[in-house]
């Protein structure tokens, strides 16, 4: 037995290990807020201490005390295994279950410090991402994973492995929760608190459900949204060559979007305020150059506007003052957004204009409420440079990283004249939900368990052959969709989207993803493709979120507040066929304001998995659609209609639409 997979086995090590020496260069989590009582420290201590043998605690007591002093959170560093962490070839775990070692692949993956924003921490991305609270945790966790058999499931509460229970094969291998909360303790206060006690944690969406692939995740539905935002505001026929892209956050999934400018044709001008994340996506080559200084980049991005080159920008600094900057020296935005973490504007979702970088973190930390008084300051000020050029024409639209959200509780000008809305509308509203969510296409995902790049090679070529033949006999209004994937894919290999494990996403509905999961089964089965396919969604997607100011802002019949759908899916995907699924309480737009769930399957080309993706697929889809469709949403009520024209054994309550005219006067 090699030592990685002694580590694995043994769990919680019998030796307690030495104090970790932290890498340098690492870019770690910001200090979280000292928000506990003394009483509640205590309380987070022994929590702690709860995973250890007692002749232990003493020592580990003084030390995670001064963690939680240090850091806002008892990480413990100390028990962070020696091995590299990264995704192995599915060979290389120690699993009595096939299943069980995919994930512990997946959990590797998010986790792997080119992928993770705060690898230390266990943070994936987002700035709170969490794949669990602790590092005895991920031991545990990977323990009871290469232990299991297919007839056990692992239940996960926030991070924590509660433990194996019996099951059965057809049953999920692991059940994920995060953040949880009884409604009326899920502020961000409450967040602060009690993860910091150690009993909750943040899983953003596909953190916590370990189905993250890097900020390829979000790459191609930057790109969809992109195009189709230079589509509204360009004449037939003119091109986003030259046009700008302004936008900003470079860490975790925003990461994505220097990349997705290049793909779409246009200038990106992305700005972020931490060097170490600019840098990164910098040697990661997901962003052309680097500039710091705002003069330079003006001049910059004059040469790139008059030779209409394709070149995206990392610049090290405020967004803030490149939207004043560019309004000043009257150089015209086509389209503008977000992409910082907004849904965490307290802890270094959002830094203000006006500090630097350190000095954010140290207010953060050390004064939190005057950080709360700049962030806001800062957020109006944002607003105003953003209406300047709005007023000339600009197309801004809200990312859904809460940013109108928490401007509008800012007290800054983001209110249409009724004083009812926002007057910028989500990307959602405009773009993804007509023109995706509707129709059912949503960002359908896989990994080679293999971590061959010819593997995903073949992949791609499944893809893009079932693409083209649903092309074929597809309605008229979803042939745009179908190729834009199709051109997507084709240029997937060229674009070097690969960060970690080796995965893709591609944007199709149900028919799609069903018929590319039966074909790469097989391929599987043929050995055509020498390991077992991960199969998922990033829960941003059709069916799987509830998210009133992004998934389901363009739901309109009164019930976008309601999070049944996103209960809903995680339930009916776990009988039907998942080998994992999650529910998140946050993610995307904040702690509160959203539940997301997800799954993942592995298919191994047997028949039983042919039998998992024919259920499971056709549900995670559909019951989105459906539920748009009672929303009355147009695009979806013909989606709807075009499965139940397909499938004899769904039925589906259709909304009956009402005269408008029927109803004034009424009251």
């Amino acid at each position: 037995m090699n030592e990685f997979h002694q580590a694995i086995l043994q769990g919680i090590p019998e030796q307690l290990p030495p104090p970790h020496v932290h890498p340098e260069g690492l870019n770690h989590a910001p200090k979280r807020k000292d928000i506990l009582s003394p009483e509640e420290k205590k309380l987070a201590i022994r929590n702690a201490l709860r995973y250890f043998p007692v002749q232990w605690h003493q020592e580990l007591a003084t030390e995670f005390a001064e963690e939680l002093k240090t850091y806002g959170r008892i990480y413990m560093f100390r028990f962070k295994p020696d091995y590299e962490i990264y995704a192995r070839p599915i060979e290389k775990y120690p699993a009595q279950s096939r299943q069980a070692a995919a994930i512990m692949l997946m959990i590797q993956n998010n986790l792997d410090p080119k992928v993770a924003q705060h690898p230390e921490e266990l943070i994936t991305y987002g700035g709170n991402g969490a794949v669990f609270q602790n590092w005895a945790q991920y031991l545990l966790t990977m323990k009871y994973l290469a232990t299991m058999t297919d007839e056990q499931t692992l239940h996960m509460y926030s991070g924590h492995p509660m433990g194996l229970f019996p099951s059965g094969t057809h049953a999920p291998r692991v059940v994920v929760t995060n953040g949880m909360m009884i409604p009326n303790h899920s502020t961000q206060d409450d967040w602060e608190r009690y993860n910091a006690l150690g009993v909750t944690q943040y899983g953003q969406m596909t953190a916590g459900s370990f189905m993250y692939i890097g900020p390829q995740g979000i790459v191609h539905g930057t790109t969809i949204t992109a195009i189709n935002a230079f589509r509204k505001v360009l004449d037939k026929g003119d091109t986003p060559k030259g046009k700008i892209f302004l936008t900003s956050g470079l860490g975790g999934m925003s990461g994505a979007q220097p990349k997705a400018g290049n793909i779409t044709g246009c200038i990106t001008v992305c700005a972020e305020v931490n060097p170490k994340a600019a840098h990164k996506r910098h040697e990661q080559d997901w962003v052309d150059e680097i500039i710091e200084d705002l003069a330079v980049l003006v001049e910059r991005v004059k040469k790139a506007q008059t030779k209409e080159e394709t070149v995206s920008i990392a610049f090290v600094g405020n967004v803030v003052e490149v939207w004043e900057c560019f309004d000043q020296e009257d150089i015209y935005v086509h389209i503008g957004s977000d992409q910082t973490s907004l849904h965490n504007p307290w802890s270094g979702g959002y830094y203000p204009a006006g500090l630097g970088y350190e000095e954010a973190n140290r207010m953060i930390a050390e004064e939190p409420e005057a950080f709360k008084v700049k962030v806001k300051e800062s957020l109006v000020r944002h607003v105003a440079a953003i209406n300047q050029h709005t007023a000339k024409g600009t197309y801004f639209f809200d990312y859904g990283n809460a940013f109108l959200l928490e401007a509008s509780k800012a007290g800054a000008d983001v209110m249409d004249e009724a004083g009812q809305d926002f007057r910028y509308p989500s990307y959602v509203q405009d773009i993804l939900g007509p023109i995706c969510f509707d129709y059912g296409f949503g960002p359908y995902r896989w990994v080679c368990t293999s971590g061959k790049a010819k593997d995903l090679d073949k992949t791609d070529a499944i893809a893009l052959r079932v693409m083209k033949e649903i092309k074929e006999t597809a309605p008229e209004s979803i042939q745009m969709q179908l190729q834009d994937n199709i051109t997507w894919i084709e240029n997937a290999r060229a674009n070097q989207l690969v960060v970690g494990s080796q995965a893709r996403i591609l944007y199709a509905d149900c028919e799609g993803r069903t018929k590319i999961a039966l074909a790469m089964n097989e391929a599987v089965k043929t050995g055509e493709i020498s390991g077992p396919i991960v199969i998922g969604r990033d829960h941003h997607d059709v069916s799987g979120t509830d998210s009133p100011y992004r998934e389901t802002s363009n739901i309109r019949d009164g019930s976008r507040y309601t999070a049944d759908m996103a209960v809903h899916n995680v339930i009916g995907d776990s009988f039907r066929g998942a080998t994992w699924v999650s529910i998140h309480n946050g993610g995307g737009v904040g702690w509160g304001e959203v539940i997301n769930g997800g799954f993942g399957m592995v298919l191994d080309g047997s028949e039983a998995a042919a039998q998992r993706i024919e259920s499971m697929l056709f549900y995670d889809v559909n019951n989105g659609i459906a539920r748009r469709s009672w929303a009355r949403n147009p695009e979806a009520i013909e989606a709807i209609q075009r499965e139940l024209d397909r499938s004899k054994n769904l039925k589906v309550t259709i909304p009956q639409l009402v005269d408008d005219q029927l109803l004034e006067g009424l009251f």
